[in-house]
């Protein structure tokens, strides 16, 4: 957008005015951009340059030595974790990390539970972070484990071994082919 074009024809040719015009429209382009990054900087899910005070907020530590979609993720845990545990409070809380579908089985009998995902195939990423996470929101007494879907040999049956030797087999496994 060029703030010239909304002046009527008389200024067409205006070296002054073009001047003039061509200096604000780039003020009221840089102000929409940093409108634009402000609102970003306002939401989790956006925000880089205040990840630190959303983290403090939360009572979690600042480390900026992770990424910030790793501390982002652990921000959005952390708020789904808020309040007393239940099972869909863990879901939640899995899924936020794991970017797909996940199960709780408990097992009262053994005052444990497992996290299984089920819409990602192998181990997601940042594990470690999950486990802090749950091990933050859990009740004490109770215990934890992962289950991991990878692919079966079953599902690869469509495939010829020179397809398959272009992936690695952690790939193959778990990975996107």
């Amino acid at each position: 957008m060029n703030l010239i074009d909304l002046l009527p024809p008389l200024y067409d040719g205006n070296a002054t005015m073009q001047e003039l015009q061509g200096i604000l429209t780039n003020k009221v382009k840089s102000m929409i951009l940093d409108t634009g990054v402000t609102i970003d900087e306002c939401f989790i899910t956006t925000a880089s340059a205040l990840l630190s005070r959303y983290e403090k907020i939360y009572g979690l530590t600042v480390d900026v030595s992770k990424s910030d979609d790793m501390r982002r993720e652990i921000l959005k845990a952390k708020i789904a974790g808020i309040g007393t545990v239940t099972k869909q409070m863990l879901i939640d809380t899995a899924a936020s990390y794991s970017n797909g579908t996940v199960e709780i089985i408990e097992k009262p009998e053994d005052y444990s539970f497992i996290v299984k995902f089920t819409g990602t195939l192998g181990i997601p990423k940042n594990m470690a972070g999950l486990m802090d996470t749950i091990n933050e929101i859990k009740p004490a007494h109770l215990a934890f484990s992962f289950e991991y879907t990878y692919r079966t040999h079953g599902m690869l049956t469509g495939y010829t071994h020179a397809q398959l030797a272009a992936y690695t087999h952690e790939t193959i496994r778990g990975g996107t082919m």
